[in-house]
């Protein structure tokens, strides 16, 4: 068994690890992220009335988000970027996927018809991230580190905020906020961070699933653990090719293409949080393969997501945290967790075991993993000293971004687009720091100017 001797990490990035620590490692990023693969096309089914499709698209999100965590992770023919990247089902085009979905709807479109167009657009929409992954150079000089860290930041607090609605009890939970709740919550996270610290290696390998256990345990106890029977649950489900047929309408695709193109973004402050985490170089050659062949992997998830009847795809902020917390960066875990996403998307019933975890338990486990998303963030935007206008970038990237996300009715006079383009605080921040960071001038810059008009004078 072959351990790091980088600081901080008992696996590194090409460590050969043995099958159980891996499971252990490899279960805890499942735990971390399967609700938020699913909680998509739960949505997308209960708005656009498709009940009867749910549990397929729940098993196929899952499948998919196996076979692009695990190409992530292999790294394929120069597609992957050879990390334990999780695959998920993106929250970023659930606003226009909606608006899409209800377009069809409204001209009197059968649900086979509704899921034809959504994953006919989105197949053509997942060839973009392919092709800016093509020129990765070009975008590394406009995603400064001053911007990547500012968009790590921002997804690392949107992140903290549905960790911190679970912690109360879940959305809509008649008695969220409660006492009962926020002990459960504590329970959890004081038992993660109690065997985060310990010296013992399996102790560190074990402490989400430990911590979830032992919350678990406390919430059955205490009548919080209402365990729901899975008698309507199908235990295998098998994928098909275009299951709903192949629609296009270029009124739905275009918002759903420049959704893309700022997943993308997203997608880069992910992949290097997870080189930093990993604690392998975010700058040169080595660098912008990883960026190259993760993005382009992105691309192929979402077409995979489209040809298997699941919602688009995007590189998952949760494992970078869960990656901080077990100090395991092998990307052989990445594999096992491809394959046991897989398992679940072919097996629903244990998926829906999982399910039954009480959102205190899992807010609990949660939020320290999106803290250190939050934590990565910083550490990208200070790798190069922050002057007037870094800061100045920061700032308004920030408060604009967390602004519109806090107080959303302020874009509610504009149309639906612009309001699901940018009512998030990692689309509207991300792209107004590559713009601040392209139209202000580089104070080194303006320093020469002066410098050479003084000489002339």
């Amino acid at each position: 068994m072959s351990h790091s001797h980088e600081k901080g990490l008992l696996y590194g990035l090409d460590a050969r690890i043995g099958f159980a620590p891996a499971f252990l490692a490899a279960l805890q990023h499942a735990l971390a992220s399967v609700v938020g693969i699913i909680t998509p096309p739960l949505i997308i089914g209960s708005v656009l009335g498709l009940q009867a499709y749910i549990p397929y698209l729940i098993s196929m999100s899952l499948l998919v988000s196996g076979l692009g965590t695990f190409l992530q992770a292999r790294r394929f023919a120069g597609i992957g970027a050879g990390m334990i990247c999780l695959q998920g089902t993106s929250f970023a085009f659930l606003g226009v996927i909606l608006s899409g979905g209800l377009m069809v709807k409204a001209r009197g479109g059968s649900p086979e018809e509704i899921l034809a167009m959504l994953f006919g657009c989105s197949l053509v929409a997942a060839l973009i991230p392919i092709l800016i992954s093509r020129c990765v150079g070009q975008l590394r000089k406009v995603l400064t580190p001053v911007v990547t860290g500012t968009v790590i930041t921002l997804i690392g607090i949107s992140l903290i905020k549905v960790s911190i609605t679970d912690w109360a009890g879940g959305h809509n939970a008649q008695d969220f906020g409660a006492p009962g709740n926020l002990a459960l919550g504590g329970l959890t996270l004081l038992v993660i961070v109690a065997l985060n610290r310990s010296r013992n290696r399996w102790a560190r390998l074990v402490a989400v699933v430990a911590g979830i256990a032992v919350g678990c345990i406390a919430a059955a106890l205490t009548g919080h653990l209402a365990f729901k029977p899975l008698t309507n649950t199908a235990w295998l489900v098998l994928p098909s090719l275009f299951k709903f047929g192949f629609d296009f309408d270029w009124t739905i695709f275009v918002p759903i293409a420049l959704v893309a193109v700022i997943a993308v973004i997203e997608a880069v402050g992910d992949l290097t949080a997870n080189c930093l985490l990993s604690q392998q170089p975010i700058v040169g050659p080595q660098f912008q393969q990883r960026l190259q062949g993760g993005i382009m992997a992105d691309g192929v998830s979402c077409l995979l997501a489209a040809l298997f009847s699941a919602f688009p795809n995007t590189t998952f902020a949760q494992n970078n945290g869960v990656i901080q917390m077990t100090g395991v960066a092998s990307r052989y875990v990445g594999m096992v967790l491809g394959i046991m996403l897989i398992l679940l998307g072919i097996f629903p019933g244990i998926g829906a075991l999982l399910q039954q975890i009480p959102p205190p338990v899992l807010g609990g486990a949660t939020i320290v993993m999106f803290g250190s998303v939050v934590a990565a963030g910083i550490r990208v935007m200070t790798q190069t000293p922050l002057g007037r206008r870094e800061m100045l970038i920061v700032a308004i990237a920030f408060g604009i971004g967390l602004g519109v996300e806090a107080v959303p009715e302020v874009l509610k006079q504009f149309p639906p687009l612009v309001n699901n383009l940018f009512g998030h605080a990692v689309t509207t921040g991300g792209i107004l720091a590559i713009i601040l960071n392209l139209v202000l001038p580089n104070e080194q810059g303006v320093q020469i100017s002066l410098q050479e008009e003084t000489l002339k004078q």
